[in-house]
């Protein structure tokens, strides 16, 4: 079962949504591959502390964060990527790496790549290693208001 506070979040919004099943995975290309999903059309949640405050980019599975973009579009002295013992007790409702993409839900920003808008759908981590959730782009952006720029690059 997805997250509490994400399952409740998303019904008080009646945001309609698909729970995906898969067997234990520890990364978004191999939940991608595993849910049998393109891994461009897995969105992943990478933790990142822009001048020491955390917060989320939430890119296609197989790309990279950009932190010299971020750090530009942020006015930052500072972008880079978070270690887990830094965030691994911000998501109690969470397996460690599985957060969903919904930072508004613990005080956090959230950057997405601009990629993204291109997809009717969004699917990422329900909040465990054995589950997605899938719903429209456009109730993701609704809810979360992410700022929505180039982030990321492809491998």
């Amino acid at each position: 079962m997805p997250s509490n506070k994400l399952r409740e979040y998303l019904e008080s919004h009646n945001v309609r949504y698909t729970v995906i099943e898969h067997p234990p995975k520890y990364t978004a290309q191999e939940s991608a591959a595993s849910a049998h999903i393109p891994g461009d059309q897995l969105a992943k949640t990478v933790m990142i502390k822009i001048d020491s405050k955390m917060a989320m980019a939430v890119l296609p599975a197989p790309n990279r964060v950009n932190f010299d973009r971020l750090k530009e579009f942020t006015n930052a002295k500072q972008v880079e990527l978070a270690s887990e013992d830094e965030f691994k007790d911000m998501f109690p409702d969470c397996d460690l790496g599985a957060m969903p993409p919904f930072g508004n839900l613990y005080g956090m920003d959230v950057f997405a790549e601009m990629s993204l808008l291109e997809e009717i759908e969004i699917t990422f981590c329900a909040g465990s290693h054995t589950e997605l959730i899938r719903l429209s782009f456009t109730d993701f952006a609704r809810l979360v208001k992410p700022k929505v720029l180039n982030l990321s690059w492809q491998r």
